[in-house]
C-alpha cells in the first residue's frame, strides 16, 4: 500500500486549452460496455438471457470459458444526494430489504441452476445504492448465498462500496470477516458548503478514522470516489479536497465528472444551475486534480482513475493488461459477468442483458419463476469488432491495426476509412497520432479519451439526442 520512501517525482500533468475543450467537448457516453446500456432493447428478453447462461455452462464451442464476474446491486439509501444518478430507493425503513433479500435469493437460485454449482469467480462487486444499508446479518445472509453457488478463492476480488455515514470500525471489521478485501468510500467532496448543497455531510474526521480502520483490518485495497463539477466548488475548494485525499492516501483514487441532467434525475432538480461551476472552472479543476495526484506520487489510469505506482491497477495499466468493465477500470481479464439484483446489467459471450428497473417489476418477474431480465442486445460482428477498437483506446491509448486485424478478418484502413478520416482534426490538435499502423492518443488526448473512442461508435454517428449522456469534462 506504500510508495517508495524516496522523493516524490513531480509530473507535470498536460493541458487542455479552453479552445479544445469548446470543440471537442461533446456528450458522450463512458464505454464500460459497447453497445452502450441504451442501446439494448426489449426484444432481448429473459429467455435470450437464459440462452447465453445455458451456453456458457454447456460451454463454447472451440474456446475456453471466460473467467465470471459477479456484480449484487442493493438499490436502499437512508438519504438521498441530490448529484446520484444511480438506481436507488430512498427510505428509512430497514424493514424494506427482507422482501428484497428474499427475491435476490430467488435470483441467485435461478441464475446458477442456469450456470451449475461451484462456479469459480474472479470478482465479487457489491454496489447501489448503499450496501451497507443492509445490517449485519442481511450482509451476511447475501454473502452465504452466494457461497452456496461460487468459488471465492483467495484470490478473488471481494469489494463492497461504503456510504461513510453508515459505517463504523465494527461494521468495517464484520465485512472484513464476510471475506471483503476491497473497498471504496464514496467521498465526493470535503468541502462542508458542497457537502450541504448535495445533501452528503461526511466530515474529514469521520473518513480518515475510516480508511485508518480498513488499513488495520488487511483490506487489500482501498478506493477513494471524488466528483468534480458540483454545486459550489471552486477550482480553490477542490484543490483542498485533493490534497486531504493525497493526505489519506488511498490505494485508489476514481475522479468523476458531474453529469447534471435534471430531466433524467429527479433528484438533480434540487440543484441550483447558478450554483454549478463554469466549463473553465470544470477543466481547471481535472487538470488541478491530476496534476495534484501526480505530484503526490499517484499514476495515472486514464479518464477516471488513479492508482499507487505498486498498485495492480497501475502496474496492470504499465504491462498494457487494463481492462474496463462495468464498474470502471480493472486489473480482471475480460469477464463474464452475472448482474444480480434491481437494474443490474449483466454480460454473458457476446450478449449484455439488464435486470427490471423497478421493485414491483423485479418481484413480479421472479415471482413468476422467471429472471428479471427487461433488456439487452447480441452483438453482431460489427459491435464485436468496434467493441474492441474502442476498448483498446479507452485501456490501452494505442489500437495497433495488425492485432484487430488478425482477431476480425477486417482491413483497418478500409472498414475504418471514415472514422480515420474524423480522427485528422484530433490529430491535429495534437490529442492522437495516426501511425501507418496504429492509432496512439496523446498524453493530452487522455483528458478526454472518450471523443476519441466515440469517433468508432456507429449508433452516436447517427444520433441526435446525445444529451442524455455526461459531457466529456
Amino acid at each position: 500500500m506504500n510508495i517508495s520512501n524516496g522523493a516524490r517525482r513531480v509530473v507535470a500533468a498536460p493541458t487542455l486549452s479552453d479552445e479544445l475543450l469548446r470543440r471537442f467537448d461533446a456528450p458522450g457516453p463512458r464505454y464500460t460496455s459497447y453497445p452502450t446500456a441504451d442501446r439494448f432493447v426489449e426484444a432481448f428478453d429473459a429467455q435470450d438471457a437464459c440462452a447465453a447462461l445455458r451456453q456458457r455452462a454447456e460451454g463454447r464451442p472451440g474456446g475456453a470459458t471466460a473467467p465470471l464476474s459477479v456484480y449484487v446491486h442493493i438499490p436502499f439509501c437512508e438519504s438521498v444526494c441530490y448529484y446520484c444518478a444511480c438506481n436507488k430507493v430512498i427510505t428509512r425503513h430497514h424493514e424494506r430489504a427482507a422482501e428484497y433479500l428474499l427475491a435476490l435469493d430467488q435470483e441467485i437460485e435461478l441464475a446458477f441452476g442456469l450456470l451449475g454449482s461451484a462456479q469459480p469467480v474472479s470478482q465479487l462487486h457489491f454496489g447501489g445504492g448503499s450496501p451497507t444499508f443492509l445490517s449485519d446479518a442481511e450482509l451476511q445472509r447475501v454473502v452465504s448465498s452466494l457461497r452456496r453457488h461460487l468459488d471465492i478463492g483467495e484470490r478473488t476480488e471481494v469489494s463492497i462500496e461504503v456510504d461513510p455515514r453508515t459505517v463504523s470500525a465494527e461494521r468495517l471489521a464484520h465485512c472484513r470477516r464476510l471475506g471483503f478485501n476491497r473497498i471504496s468510500f464514496g467521498v465526493q467532496d470535503f468541502d462542508a458548503q458542497v457537502q450541504k448543497a448535495v445533501h452528503r455531510v461526511q466530515p474529514f474526521e469521520d473518513v480518515r478514522q475510516l480508511m485508518i480502520a480498513a488499513r488495520e483490518l488487511g483490506f487489500e485495497s482501498i478506493n477513494a470516489d471524488l466528483i468534480y463539477g458540483l454545486p459550489k466548488q471552486t477550482p480553490e475548494s477542490f484543490a483542498r479536497t485533493v490534497a486531504q485525499i493525497g493526505e489519506l492516501r488511498p490505494d485508489r483514487i476514481a475522479l468523476y465528472a458531474y453529469a447534471h441532467l435534471p430531466q433524467r434525475f429527479k433528484p438533480q432538480r434540487r440543484i441550483l444551475a447558478d450554483d454549478l461551476p463554469s466549463a473553465s472552472q470544470r477543466v481547471a479543476m481535472l487538470g488541478g486534480a491530476i496534476a495534484g495526484f501526480l505530484s503526490r506520487g499517484y499514476s495515472y489510469i486514464g479518464m477516471d482513475h488513479f492508482a499507487l505506482p505498486d498498485d495492480p491497477l497501475a502496474v496492470a495499466k504499465r504491462q498494457g493488461r487494463l481492462h474496463r468493465n462495468f464498474q470502471g477500470y480493472s486489473t480482471q481479464p475480460d469477464c463474464d459477468l452475472i448482474g444480480l439484483g434491481v437494474s443490474a446489467i449483466g454480460k454473458v459471450g457476446t450478449t449484455y442483458y439488464q435486470n427490471a428497473k423497478t421493485l414491483p417489476e423485479y418481484y413480479d418477474a421472479l415471482q413468476g419463476g422467471q429472471l428479471p431480465v427487461q433488456r439487452g442486445i447480441a452483438l453482431n460482428r460489427d459491435d464485436v469488432l468496434r467493441r474492441a477498437v474502442i476498448m483498446a483506446l479507452m485501456c490501452q491509448g494505442r489500437v495497433e491495426f495488425e492485432d484487430i486485424e488478425l482477431a476480425h478478418l477486417v482491413r483497418m484502413r478500409e472498414y475504418f476509412a471514415p472514422e480515420l478520416e474524423r480522427l485528422k482534426p484530433m490529430a491535429e490538435a495534437g490529442l492522437v497520432e495516426l501511425e501507418p499502423s496504429a492509432i496512439q492518443v496523446t498524453a493530452t488526448g487522455w483528458y478526454i479519451v472518450r471523443a476519441v473512442a466515440m469517433v468508432f461508435d456507429r449508433a452516436l454517428q447517427t444520433d441526435q439526442q446525445r444529451e442524455r449522456f455526461s459531457r466529456i469534462i
